[in-house]
């Protein structure tokens, strides 16, 4: 199967499933991803993300993730393992209280990337073990992400471009697919190691789906 056919069959499980959705909110999910190189081989990953159910200040959830990456290739081909914190603070139903929950996850991940004329095209492989308060539950998600520019050939300094992604979460037991998210927004390079992008994401579950907005910052400047 090419690049071309596993995003179609990515969109098509995103339409079946967003057909089946049943209720409709809006949030906006605050985004920082560094990725820190270390040699030429190490690096070192570092994630915040701060989600909430509304613009700011109503918080669904607090994600903090780091890890240890090795390039099997020449700044590609990335071997990942890492950690992940996350507190959620979801609504209790037909109430205005909420609950406060804390999961600690542990991930295996593969990255790939290749380039196609001016398109960036990045596949993600992972693997998390998730101990959450009560339970242990074991997920696979695949991410699949474009990056086009627009004003110039390459991703380098004040290039305006264009980017998607598409992610599915299966789980390993009970109801296999666990949800859907599809994105897209435009992006600013302020150099080839910092950019900024706004979009709106759609993430679909069993029987419902949300909206959100998104403001990520991603800042790849080495020790």
């Amino acid at each position: 199967m090419n690049k071309l056919q596993s995003f179609c069959l990515l969109l098509v499980l995103f339409l079946a499933t967003n057909a089946n959705a049943q209720k409709t909110d809006v949030g906006n999910w605050f985004l920082y991803f560094g990725n820190q190189k270390i040699n030429d081989r190490w690096n070192f990953h570092n994630e915040v993300q701060y989600r909430n159910y509304n613009f700011a200040g109503d918080l669904e959830q607090l994600l903090l993730r780091t890890g240890i990456g090795y390039n099997l290739s020449e700044n590609n081909n990335n071997l990942l393992l890492g950690y992940a914190y996350i507190h959620s603070e979801p609504y209790i139903a037909g109430t205005d209280e909420k609950l406060n929950t804390n999961e600690h996850r542990i991930f295996q991940q593969f990255i790939t990337k290749q380039q196609f004329g001016r398109v960036n095209i990045q596949h993600r492989y992972r693997f998390e073990q998730r101990f959450l308060e009560d339970d242990f539950k074991m997920r696979a998600r695949y991410f699949l992400s474009l990056n086009i520019p627009i004003n110039k050939k390459e991703m380098d300094k004040n290039t305006i471009y264009a980017s998607a992604y598409n992610e599915i979460f299966i789980n390993t037991e009970g109801n296999y697919f666990d949800r859907d998210r599809i994105y897209g927004g435009l992006g600013y390079c302020f150099s080839k190691s910092l950019k900024m992008e706004l979009g709106v994401m759609s993430q679909i579950q069993q029987n419902s789906s949300r909206t959100q907005f998104q403001i990520m910052f991603f800042n790849s400047l080495p020790f």
